[in-house]
């Protein structure tokens, strides 16, 4: 009933931006939190940033600084910008949202994932 599809990532330099969207549609209620995962290869799934339907916001220790994450309600989207990135950076990236649909069902999605690279 309810899916997420990212978009915005690709091959980037250190230093470089990114920006990325997530999209949710279906038959939804109200999204409680949103969510950036990324993953690397060999590692945990790691939580980078979140945001409540309320706006307030986390950062993991290793982007704070450097990354802002920010949503459009209306659209049902958020958006993940990543500033001076860095190699260590380079990770599959997920979004992740959960919620309520209109029938009154929890959900708890996730996105394909979209390639962010940081290299010369």
């Amino acid at each position: 009933q309810v899916q997420l599809v990212e978009s915005g990532g690709g091959l980037v330099q250190p230093g470089g931006s990114l920006r990325l969207s997530c999209t949710a549609s279906g038959t939804i209620y109200s999204i409680y939190a949103c969510g950036w995962y990324r993953q690397a290869p060999g590692k945990e799934r790691e939580l980078v940033a979140s945001i409540t339907s309320a706006g307030s916001t986390y950062y993991a220790d290793s982007v704070k600084g450097r990354f802002t994450i920010s949503r459009d309600n209306a659209k049902n989207t958020v958006y993940l910008q990543m500033n001076d990135l860095k190699p260590e950076d380079t990770a599959v990236y997920y979004c992740n949202a959960n919620g309520i649909t209109t029938l009154y069902r929890q959900f708890n999605g996730w996105g394909q994932g979209t390639q962010v690279t940081v290299s010369s």
